[in-house]
């Protein structure tokens, strides 16, 4: 019965996140997520009590734990900065291809016609990203005047931002290029600067 339960509340959650990922908060009703699912509605109240709370657990499921994501770059014998951009690859691509990751991020730019507060998945993104690069200035590998925690919060949001302009203006499968020109831009500016008098004379 348990495992019964569990395969309802799963089908439920994802044929929500392809709704709302497809047409948004708003435009989708329990009657939809029902249709989709294959479930009756009293199936979505009893699991999920309604629609919001639907959409809340779809957040929380995949958009909003990026500690999870971050766990197979946790390979001390890889370059931190290298697993920051392996990383960052994989959850564009997750953005681009997992509906419900998808979905949460656009339940999270709609959060304002929802009454209860969405989780902020920021927090935890800005920390991994601050370990790593915390990480890398132990190993030598960081700018000395890098500041982590600082750089992370930086890098998070402009990171969300190109994923979210790319999808729209270009579509998801642009997305890894405009990704690819983003770090050769970033990545310079993280890394330790050769001495001055090491550098080429000026043409």
């Amino acid at each position: 019965m348990q495992e019964r339960a569990k395969a309802t509340r799963r089908s439920l959650l994802e044929a929500a996140a392809q709704l709302f990922a497809e047409q948004g908060y708003a435009a989708t009703s329990v009657n939809d997520i029902s249709a989709r699912s294959g479930r009756t509605s009293g199936a979505v109240y009893f699991h999920y009590t309604g629609k919001e709370g639907i959409a809340l657990a779809v957040v929380e499921d995949r958009f909003a734990t990026w500690s999870q994501l971050a766990a197979p770059y946790e390979d001390e014998t890889v370059p931190p900065l290298e697993r920051l951009v392996a990383l960052s690859y994989a959850i564009a691509h997750d953005l681009a291809q997992d509906p419900v990751t998808r979905a949460g991020a656009r339940l999270w730019a709609e959060r304002t016609v929802m009454t209860a507060p969405v989780p902020d998945p920021f927090a935890l993104w800005t920390a991994a990203a601050t370990r790593l690069l915390a990480q890398a200035r132990l190993a030598g590998h960081l700018n000395e005047r890098v500041r982590p925690a600082r750089t992370a919060r930086t890098l998070v949001r402009a990171f969300f931002g190109l994923c979210t302009l790319t999808d729209a203006l270009e579509g998801t499968n642009a997305l890894d290029d405009r990704l690819t020109d983003w770090w050769h831009l970033t990545l310079p500016s993280l890394r330790p600067q050769p001495p001055r008098g090491n550098l080429p004379a000026a043409l």
